[in-house]
């Protein structure tokens, strides 16, 4: 019977958000919400803020995990599921403040310390440990609560906020994550975080339907920043965070060589020229243009297929240690 609901939030999940992004994408481009497209030649203008449609498909999945908690006789903690929504949501917020009037990044980056408070208090009433593999559990006690929570919650958003700005690298990526994720939560029994997993990766499935190349839709801040909050909320509630943050580790390596380049602002994109992308001005800021001056030039779809499949390595190797 549980099999079936999971089901069933997945697709709901995947429905709400398709619907919706199928009404929002047109009404975002008259209202004038829209960016260029910056790797392609003739750098069109296109939909902004579709993570709009993410966070709703998602809102409606855990609403219907709740309706069947209330109605239905489905077994769950509401607590954890409700500080998660709190938490999942102060960031959706964030995002689309920033996608409106454009947040300084030194503020972007502390402003979802704030956002993990539920978290906190949720911890606080619980347990301080941490599952670490061939180790077991450790109790960290009040660094774990004022320190690593909210550390945590902020970095991973803002990892996958960085690691972004190519046609469907953010949502195929994601569903990379939240695929392993909830195989993780499902077989260790943490159903509040599959509850927020399931919802997140069918929102994620249909929006990549519109963000795949060539993109209809960016998810905007708004997207990017709520996918690595998703994650990290999950597994501070499931007790999974070693594997959450191996899931990062190819938005580790962006923060790196970004921060080697004191996180630039632009020319972060490709250099477009005979259907390649090459490093603008032939210098690495990311690891995107990594790649790109790996293989000489590369396509923005073979780009983006790269790193997809790099996430998917990643997994099956998380999936090896935690299953």
């Amino acid at each position: 019977m549980n099999g079936l609901i999971y089901i069933l939030i997945l697709l709901f999940s995947f429905i709400v958000t398709f619907g919706f992004s199928k009404l929002l994408v047109p009404r975002l481009k008259r209202a004038g919400m829209t960016g260029n497209d910056v790797n392609k030649p003739d750098k069109p203008e296109v939909a902004e803020m579709g993570g709009i449609a993410i966070i709703a498909g998602f809102t409606a999945g855990v609403l219907l995990a709740i309706i069947f908690n209330t109605f239905f006789g489905f077994q769950f903690e509401l607590v954890p599921v409700l500080a998660g929504i709190l938490t999942i949501h102060s960031l959706a917020f964030i995002g689309i403040v920033d996608d409106l009037i454009a947040i300084p990044q030194y503020v972007k980056a502390f402003l979802p310390l704030f956002a993990a408070v539920p978290l906190v208090a949720l911890r606080a009433a619980g347990s301080t440990m941490l599952m670490f593999p061939f180790i077991g559990m450790v109790d960290l006690g009040l660094f774990y609560l004022i320190v690593l929570i909210p550390i945590g919650i902020a970095v991973a958003s803002n990892l996958t906020n960085m690691l972004a700005g190519f046609n469907g690298m953010e949502a195929g990526m994601g569903v990379v994550i939240f695929f392993a994720a909830s195989l993780i939560a499902l077989s260790h029994g943490r159903t509040e975080t599959l509850l927020l997993f399931l919802p997140y990766l069918g929102a994620l499935l249909a929006f990549l339907f519109f963000n795949w190349y060539p993109s209809k839709v960016f998810p905007g801040d708004i997207g990017n920043l709520t996918i690595g909050a998703t994650l990290a909320t999950g597994v501070i509630i499931g007790n999974m965070e070693t594997a959450g943050a191996l899931l990062l580790v190819p938005y580790v390596v962006d923060f790196f060589i970004k921060a080697y380049n004191r996180f630039p602002s632009t020319k972060w994109w490709g250099e477009y020229k005979d259907g390649k992308l090459y490093p603008v001005e032939g210098k690495v800021r990311g690891f995107a243009q990594f790649i790109m001056k790996l293989f000489n030039g590369i396509s923005e779809r073979d780009l983006v297929l790269f790193f997809i499949g790099m996430e998917v390595v990643i997994a099956v190797v998380v999936l090896m240690l935690y299953l």
